[in-house]
């Protein structure tokens, strides 16, 4: 593994702990050349998920371009790394669970969105803005106006 302060090769694991529901392994190593430790996550590769986009094309699933999305739009918003890397983890499980190993980009922007709405209003906006193209302040408008709407009780 490269150090990402010196960038030589020669480290070593000082530490294996199972993380994020044993899905991964997070390592804490060492780097012998500079001294200075740092933090990797072992994960399995599974299965390719392929993600259709909107103008059809196809490309390899991305947990840093999901993790920048939601970063930007959680951006000096009440919401932690934590709770984003939980729900990245939790919306590829879900992926990797499906039978299908495509899927559309706006079934992961759906996944996304109704969590941030449970979340944090504003940074539900923010996803929701740039997921689905919005071009007025109308546009900003019926959303909010959808958001205010009280969520359906069940009925048992």
């Amino acid at each position: 593994m490269k150090c990402p302060y010196c960038g030589k090769t020669e480290t070593s694991v000082v530490d294996s702990r199972e993380a994020d529901e044993v899905t991964s392994i997070r390592r804490r190593r060492h780097c012998t050349e500079c001294g200075k430790r740092f933090t990797t996550y072992e994960r399995v590769e599974g299965i390719d998920l392929k993600v259709i986009k909107k103008n059809g094309t196809k490309e390899d699933f991305n947990r840093e371009k999901l993790r920048r999305g939601i970063i930007k739009a959680t951006w000096k918003r009440p919401v932690s790394m934590g709770f984003v890397e939980e729900m990245i983890d939790d919306i590829e499980r879900k992926l990797r669970q499906r039978e299908m190993c495509e899927i559309k980009s706006w079934e992961i922007g759906n996944l996304v969105i109704e969590r941030l709405k449970h979340i944090d209003p504003l940074s539900y906006l923010l996803f929701a803005s740039v997921y689905r193209d919005f071009e007025s302040v109308e546009d900003f408008e019926r959303e909010i106006q959808r958001l205010k709407q009280p969520l359906p009780t069940s009925v048992n």
